[in-house]
């Protein structure tokens, strides 16, 4: 008794099963890849506040006879005075160039240091 050969490739090859998702397969799998970006948006929401609310601003005291150009020197000695004026006339909502002595003034961030 012999073994007849096929007569063709395709009886040799195995038949071949699609892979089907079904909806909920597909939610179920769109789930999983979007985990990972989900979970880093949630906790880059829960860290992004700590570093603004452990900054404490840095106040200075005018003092007789000083102005903002003064203040501006003494604050960023090394910064062009004129940058530093304006900082100080934005952060503190300033109307005009003219201070009193013994008003508080806040540096800005870039400034404090």
């Amino acid at each position: 008794m012999s073994i007849a050969a096929p007569t063709s490739t395709a009886a040799l090859q195995q038949p071949r099963t699609r892979l089907r998702l079904t909806r909920r397969g597909r939610i179920v799998l769109t789930g999983l890849a979007a985990l990972p970006l989900l979970v880093g948006v949630v906790l880059a929401a829960l860290n992004g506040g700590a570093a603004s609310a452990d900054a404490v601003p840095t106040v200075v005291t005018v003092p007789a006879g000083g102005s903002l150009w003064t203040l501006a020197s003494e604050v960023a000695p090394d910064a062009d005075p004129r940058d530093v004026v304006a900082g100080l006339v934005a952060a503190n909502d300033l109307q005009t160039f003219a201070v009193r002595a013994g008003e508080q003034l806040v540096v800005p961030e870039q400034y404090a240091g």
